[in-house]
């Protein structure tokens, strides 16, 4: 695998997700990289082969998909994670080397929600670890590693650590040519790039140039001239429009959307992720009918009806559960096990771009009408409409003759005997007030009569 010669997709946070890394590809990236995603999360998944969407997901315990992939992109799909720990960073890179084309390591994003825990551009003045990390990854994956850097207050500097990275084994190194402290709207300086493209004999990919340099197709090759490199890669300039990519030109970016569209749609991707990705698309047209329409959806199917796609969207739905119910039937029912007396079972739990789960007990089923955001939120909500059909409360049978009821439980039940008891009272206390009050309506009617 070649980093020489070659454009990519950066990695963007909320971005660089698979419809995104798909679009780009469509359109003539040789390399897409993918959202930085933190290692003390990925340590937690698991790889799941996803039959139905044909895809590699990895999956955390709430069963959130964090890494989603596919054949179409294996050989080119670059990991990219953020991590201050060399062995983290290795198990997530044993984790992922077989799905993916080459891992990377964050050494450049500036953003709190990186730097907070030692990782993206605070390891910049940690140049030690920086070699910790590269060497324990360069040794233990069969893949290649790279990193992405920013530059460094002076150039000496920033020129001392790419030749020390250079040392640690890596395939490349991607430069943003901007101090950490500075944002899309200084200047890049693509001096720096060039003198560490000069000083080190591995590809350097310069990054950095979307608002400055590179606003189509044709400035490439400008802004690679400019840095003195061979290769390139883009965040802003693809994510508005990603067939800056194309060497056929851009096309109009309502196009660019309903193609980025049915990637989400066909990969069920998220549709908080989806409506962001378009957003940044729509640019200035945000608040545009179409952009509050999209503002304004909650789901794809929603999204879909925003850009004419819904019989796309129905369509593929309708393919994907058909799949999904093959691969149920191929697989044969699941066989029940037994708890305590009751047989029970929980089904597998559907997932459309949500989750809802059954539980059957005693061969009746249960489920809530409602769809959750996650595996874990399904099958509890399906347990509680059980437990309260059941009219078990908090699914303990029995409870109430147990010595090991907790202390907050015998103080509700003390508490509650004890209101009770000064409900009882003041009844109590009322009623003979009323039948006090009526004896003395009755004595003055009686006296009035008397005196009549």
């Amino acid at each position: 695998m070649s980093f020489s010669n070659i454009t990519a997709l950066a990695p963007m946070v909320r971005v660089g997700t698979l419809p995104m890394r798909l679009l780009a590809l469509d359109f003539g990236a040789d390399l897409v990289y993918c959202e930085e995603l933190i290692d003390i999360k990925m340590v937690q998944c698991r790889r799941v082969v996803n039959e139905v969407l044909q895809t590699v997901d990895f999956v955390a315990p709430d069963e959130r998909v964090m890494f989603r992939t596919c054949e179409k992109e294996k050989d080119r799909v670059v990991f990219q994670m953020g991590t201050a720990d060399p062995q983290r960073a290795l198990q997530v890179g044993r984790l992922v080397e077989k799905d993916v084309a080459a891992v990377d390591v964050n050494m450049g994003c500036p953003k709190e929600y990186s730097t907070k825990g030692g990782m993206g551009a605070a390891l910049l003045s940690d140049p030690d670890k920086i070699e910790a990390i590269l060497m324990k990854l360069v040794t233990g994956v069969s893949v290649p590693v790279t990193c992405k850097i920013r530059i460094l207050p002076s150039l000496q500097e920033t020129i001392q650590l790419v030749q020390r990275i250079e040392k640690t084994g890596v395939a490349a190194v991607a430069v943003h040519g901007r101090f950490k402290e500075e944002r899309p709207r200084n200047p890049v300086h693509c001096d720096y790039i060039q003198a560490v493209a000069q000083a080190v004999s591995i590809p350097i990919i310069a990054n950095g140039g979307s608002l400055d340099l590179v606003k189509s197709h044709s400035d490439i090759d400008e802004f690679k001239k400019a840095t003195g490199t061979s290769s390139v890669m883009l965040a802003r300039a693809a994510m508005w429009n990603a067939s800056v990519f194309s060497s056929q030109g851009t096309i109009p970016v309502d196009k660019v959307m309903e193609e980025y569209l049915k990637y989400a749609i066909r990969y069920e991707n998220h549709a908080f992720n989806t409506k962001y990705c378009l957003c940044q698309m729509l640019r200035d047209r945000v608040e545009s009918p179409l952009g509050k329409q999209v503002q304004a959806a909650q789901t794809n199917a929603e999204i879909s009806e925003a850009f004419g796609l819904q019989e796309f969207y129905q369509q593929t739905h309708k393919e994907l559960q058909a799949r999904r119910e093959r691969l149920q039937t191929s697989s044969g029912p699941e066989r029940p096990f037994k708890d305590g007396d009751v047989t029970l079972k929980v089904y597998k739990t559907q997932r459309r771009e949500c989750f809802q789960s059954t539980v059957t007990v005693d061969r009746r089923k249960y489920r809530s009408s409602l769809w959750s955001k996650s595996k874990k939120f399904a099958e509890q909500a399906a347990a509680i409409v059980c437990l309260r059909v059941l009219g078990i409360p908090e699914g303990r049978i029995g409870e109430e003759l147990s010595d090991l009821i907790c202390k907050r439980k015998r103080e509700e039940k003390i508490n509650s005997s004890s209101d009770d008891e000064q409900r009882k009272k003041r009844l109590v206390e009322m009623d003979a007030e009323t039948e006090k009050h009526n004896n003395d309506s009755k004595r003055t009617k009686l006296e009035k009569n008397t005196k009549g």
